[in-house]
């Protein structure tokens, strides 16, 4: 048997690349430093790989940002918009990535960045592939020959990662009429044949190809490219061996198609989907190993070596040892990287955790284990390990019969309004008294250095309860005058005395845990801190109101509540996999339901619960949709309906596809929800208005994952086509998302547009509207 990673997480023990790289989007180092400190990442990850004993360790699974984005330049799938960085002599490859994934706004440019959405079902973000009719590619990029070459010269057995092409082509978009995207593989088969043709030169004896999209509902078009795809490849590489891998969920009706793709190992998730085994294990014919993904890649949780031996034990009786490969169940870049650094864990529930580094431990744990005389350390580890596993079932402090009695008693009620939306309108409009085209913002301020030393600083002791309050107060005031000055009508606090969206509300939840260094790459320099939800959850106490209420009584202006919803709560966090995550969610709803009756009891007439994740949540086939979606929708209206008609909530998404859900998202009853929308230029919004939507909706003017301002012309023509598509009355105007990573100067230039913009696009409406008055 054989063992081996599919990706490794690549934002160093420390943070070390989001560190580099901010420095050098800022100036402060050279492009030296940033490349020295990629290759540092790189080898300390080898390294921790060939001392475990991983026999096939991943090259090119680091990133600058990210893995899409790396593929995209090296096939040269370049929109012609960024020309200018691409020809510019004085501009390194890096820049041009750079302003391809975050835009560019300097030197006489203004360049839009591409689009980005999440990685299947997980809180990682992907530049989206831009694809056009008869588009020409080319070789662009030497980073995954470098990669290999740098892994060679350390004595790492390396097996370099390329995203399939099939995947690649389905992970991107059409960006004009008239073509199939899928019809591009014809273009783009020489360019793989380029690099695998030159990795073979460089020594390369296994590739890992990635099609995750095989775990997918396929189209018939997108089976035949599969077929045609991998048949080139191999006819045109037959000494290479391919490791073709399936993740987030079990092959099912396409088991057959991968099984017959001319490749020598194919890699399933036994973790999403353990039944899956056996079905494999039936039809998998002589040519083919099968690497078994048994270490779950999304989680935390200590592995069950039982469960995971008898998986291996069952493929080496059917298929023979020579031909199994152990693996994580997908790349190790959705868990952080070490829990040795977690000093300050509760020392019961770390012997219940498995990070980066010991799950490549796990993995040669269960070879040595399946072997015929294991050694007496791995013996020991398993005696350890069903410890550890035992003391996890029956430990006190996982269970609370409250908790379980309420989520029992639940009934339709609790997730039912008083009244229709028609009805809460005008209740609502009556008290707010809003005009047309409200501008709000999403939440957060930008949270400076200041401010985040202020939080390092009391939380070390070094400043006192009443210090903190009192810097934070003024932060949070001189918020609230500054959205006064400018003109935006629905302000907001600015979330200072907050770390993290989920973090927050976890850490004054029970049934949380949370770590020190425990940092998962979302988007290239952000990295989010998941809280663990190990135990029942409830809420002890209020823990937002204090700052709602302390930000309304400055403004006579109205003050939004801000609250993460139930649904994003669980799906950023690492999640107990002893219940049923629907359970998990409805608990956390029961305690969003709490504050939100706090908080209108204190005056808040408009409460924002925060549901990002929902549509990230969906299953990864349709088939399984609607029962995700009945509890997750059901989840949110709990949390959002023990208020009086007048009491407005809002709620947001973002980077999603709507369309197939547009039911299910006005089913949630929000009578307000932002969305992402500025870098499809609006297409999102396509859904709603096809769907006729009901209710209030703000489609983001500007995109604050890029740091370039857009200007007041943009915004309005962004909402005009807005308003072409959704009733004027029903919209809002506000950015993408919450500002707290974005800098105040730019904040304060592009806030300040949007409100001119909503000025001028209202005026427009009215001007327009009288004159068709006048002419009927």
């Amino acid at each position: 048997m054989q063992t081996h990673l599919l990706g490794y997480p690549r934002i160093g023990s420390n943070r070390e690349l989001k560190k580099a790289c901010e420095q050098y989007w800022t100036g402060k180092i050279v492009l030296d430093e940033l490349l020295k400190t990629g290759k540092e990442i790189c080898k300390q990850n080898w390294n921790i790989q060939k001392e475990a004993g991983i026999d096939l360790i991943p090259c090119n699974d680091f990133s600058f940002y990210d893995q899409v984005l790396d593929l995209s330049l090296t096939l040269g799938a370049i929109p012609k918009r960024y020309n200018p960085i691409a020809e510019d002599v004085t501009k390194s490859e890096l820049d041009l990535y750079f302003a391809m994934a975050r835009g560019y706004q300097k030197e006489g440019l203004d360049i839009t960045a591409m689009e980005m959405t999440k990685w299947f079902d997980t809180n990682y973000h992907y530049i989206v592939p831009e694809f056009y009719k008869n588009q020409v590619f080319k070789l662009n990029s030497s980073k995954i020959f470098n990669e290999f070459e740098e892994a060679k010269n350390s004595g790492i057995n390396a097996k370099p990662v390329i995203i399939g092409l099939v995947t690649y082509l389905l992970l991107g978009k059409e960006k004009e009429d008239g073509f199939d995207r899928l019809d591009l593989a014809n273009a783009l088969l020489p360019i793989y044949f380029e690099i695998l043709e030159k990795l073979q030169e460089q020594g390369a004896e296994y590739i890992q190809l990635d099609e995750p999209f095989l775990a997918l509902d396929l189209s018939e078009k997108a089976k035949e490219t599969y077929q045609f795809v991998y048949k080139q490849i191999k006819e045109k590489f037959p000494k290479l061996k391919f490791i073709l891998t399936t993740y987030f969920e079990g092959l099912k009706d396409n088991l057959a198609l991968a099984t017959q793709l001319s490749v020598d190992v194919l890699h399933i998730d036994l973790v999403r989907n353990p039944e899956q085994l056996d079905e494999v294990l039936n039809v998998v014919p002589e040519r083919l190993s099968i690497s078994l993904g048994v270490v779950d890649g999304r989680n935390i949780w200590k592995n069950n070596y039982e469960k995971s031996l008898e998986f291996i034990q069952k493929a080496k009786e059917k298929i023979g040892s020579e031909r199994v490969f152990i693996a994580p169940s997908c790349s190790l870049l959705h868990t952080p990287c070490d829990l040795d650094n977690e000093t300050q864990l509760h020392s019961e529930i770390k012997n219940w955790l498995a990070f980066a580094k010991q799950k490549v431990n796990e993995v040669i744990a269960l070879k040595e284990l399946s072997e015929d005389n294991p050694k007496e350390k791995f013996l020991n580890d398993f005696e350890e390990n069903k410890k550890a596993v035992e003391s996890r079932n029956n430990s006190s402090l996982i269970h609370n019969q409250q908790v379980k009695q309420r989520v029992s008693a639940i009934t339709e009620k609790d997730s039912q309004r008083k009244n229709t939306f028609g009805i809460r309108k005008n209740a609502q409009q009556k008290i707010l008294n809003l005009p047309l085209f409200p501008t709000t913002t999403i939440g957060s301020f930008p949270q400076t250095k200041e401010v985040r030393t202020w939080r390092a600083k009391f939380k070390k002791g070094e400043l006192s309860a009443q210090e903190y309050d009192i810097l934070l107060k003024k932060e949070t005031e001189r918020t609230i005058r500054w959205q006064e000055e400018i003109g935006i009508d629905v302000l907001v606090h600015g979330e200072f005395e907050r770390n993290d969206m989920v973090e927050y509300f976890g850490e004054q939840l029970d049934g949380f845990v949370f770590t020190k260094n425990g940092w998962v790459q979302s988007y290239g320099s952000r990295c989010v801190k998941p809280p663990i939800i190990f135990g029942d959850v409830f809420r002890p106490n209020p823990m937002t109101v204090y700052w709602s209420q302390y930000a309304q009584s400055l403004t006579e202006k109205w003050v939004k509540g801000m609250l993460t919803g139930p649904v994003t709560i669980l799906q950023w966090s690492f999640v107990r996999d002893d219940q049923p995550r629907s359970t998990t969610c409805k608990q956390i709803a029961l305690a969003i339901r709490d504050e939100v009756n706090d908080l209108e009891k204190a005056g808040i007439r408009i409460i924002q619960i925060d549901e990002p994740a929902i549509r990230e949540g969906l299953p990864l086939r349709k088939s399984d949709w609607q029962n995700y979606l009945k509890w997750a929708v059901e989840s949110f209206r709990i949390s959002a309906s023990g208020v009086e008609d007048a009491t407005q909530i809002h709620t947001h998404m973002c980077y999603s596809e709507f369309n197939d859900i547009i039911q299910n998202i006005a089913d949630m009853d929000a009578d307000v929800i932002t969305i992402e929308c500025s870098r499809s230029q609006m297409e999102l919004l396509n859904a709603f208005g096809d769907f006729k939507y009901p209710n209030e909706i703000g489609p983001g003017v500007y995109d604050i994952h890029s740091p370039r301002v857009p200007s007041k012309a943009e915004m309005v023509d962004l909402l005009l086509k807005a308003e072409k598509v959704i009733p004027a009355h029903q919209l809002w105007v506000n950015p993408d998302c919450g500002l707290k990573t974005r800098h105040w100067e730019e904040t304060e230039k592009a806030l300040k547009e949007m409100v001119e913009a909503a000025k001028e696009a209202s005026a427009l409406f009215v001007s327009q509207d009288k004159l068709q008055n006048h002419w009927l």
